[in-house]
Parts: structure tokens; sequence; C-alpha cells
């Protein structure tokens, strides 16, 4: 038997009383599946009258049915004020962090760029839900900002040839490329050598 989803995110993503805006947009993301998010955001539909309609009362018969899977006791949409109002923490301050840890991502020379593309598509996705309004140009020179200079061939000819790719199309040609290069100079041998470089041009800047 297939467990309500509502369990299957509870056990994946315990609500630990410091977690609730990434656990009610976990939340959200499951009951959208199941067309039920409504329960959350709205109240209980007016009683049902003698003179009350064949939809009215399908309507309400439904949403007692979809608010009964998540509480017994209570409607979920005040379930779901109260624990906003103890636990939410202020859309404002999230998308703060979340730009300041977006625009100081760096790439440590010798890592994985598909590791550090993960993490970037996951801070672009967190400040587009967010709504943190970046054009998707601010967000590919971010990413090209971010990279260390093994990359900066790269950089120079993606921004000379004027492309316009989108994220996804911007990190497969990232990990192309790098691919491509430590393929024609040994593997790890690239990595070493762009850090010895690195280090080179830094002692000559010193």
């Amino acid at each position: 038997m297939s467990k309500n989803p509502l369990t299957v995110i509870f056990e994946a993503n315990i609500f630990n009383g410091t977690n609730y805006n990434d656990w009610l947009r976990n939340l959200r993301i499951v009951l959208d599946f199941e067309n039920q998010t409504y329960v959350l955001d709205r109240s209980l539909p007016r009683a049902l009258l003698e003179e009350s309609t064949h939809e009215e009362r399908l309507t309400f018969e439904k949403w007692l049915e979809d608010n009964r899977k998540y509480d017994r006791h209570d409607d979920v949409q005040s379930i779901m004020l109260r624990m906003s109002q103890i636990y939410a923490v202020p859309d404002r301050h999230i998308r703060y962090a979340a730009i300041k840890a977006f625009f100081g991502a760096r790439m440590i020379e010798g890592y994985s760029i598909q590791e550090h593309e993960v993490k970037m598509l996951s801070l672009v996705e967190k400040l587009k839900d967010l709504k943190a309004n970046l054009e998707k140009e601010t967000y590919i020179d971010v990413i090209l900002q971010s990279l260390p200079l093994s990359f900066d061939s790269f950089t120079v000819n993606y921004n000379m040839n004027g492309l316009d790719k989108d994220l996804h199309e911007l990190i497969n040609m990232l990990v192309q490329y790098e691919a491509t290069i430590e393929s024609a100079i040994g593997g790890r041998g690239f990595r070493k050598s762009e850090r010895q470089r690195r280090r080179t041009l830094e002692e000559e800047e010193g």
C-alpha cells in the first residue's frame, strides 16, 4: 500500500522547528501533484444549506475529505497559519542570505565543475522561488565569474561570441570543456598545472 504523500515528505524532510520555510516549500510541491494545495490556503467552504447546489455540495465534501487526510481535529489552513506565525522566517531575510551566497560563490581550483554547478543551480532555483527578479544574463554572469582561472578561456570565448544559452546548456558546455582540457593535458595534470599557474601569477602580483 502506497504511503500518503504527506507521510513521505515528513519522513524525508522532518520539521524541526528551524526549517519551516524549506519544509513548507517541499510540502507544497507534493500537494501540487495531488491537486490539494488549496487546503493550505483556503478556508472551509460555507456551510451547506438546503438550497446549496450540487456543485457546492461536491466542493464542500471534497474539502472535508482532503482536509481529513492531514488532520482530524482542525482545518489545515488554521494549523498552517499558527505554524507560520511561530516558525516562518521572512522571505526577505532568506532572499538576502541566498543572494549573498550566490554572488559570493567561488569554485576552488581542482574542484569538480559538475558539483560546483549543481550548487549554483540550487541557489538559482532558490532565488527564483523567492522572486529575486534577477535576469537570466545576471545568473549567467555570476556563474561565469565564480569559475577559477582554468576556465578563463571558456569565459572569454563565451562572451566574445555572444553565446545565448540557458543555465542547463551552459553547465553542459562547462562540463564538456573541463573533460576536453583534462583529456588533452592528462587528467589531474590539468588541475595541477592550473594551480601552479595561479600560484605563479599570485607571486608575480605580490
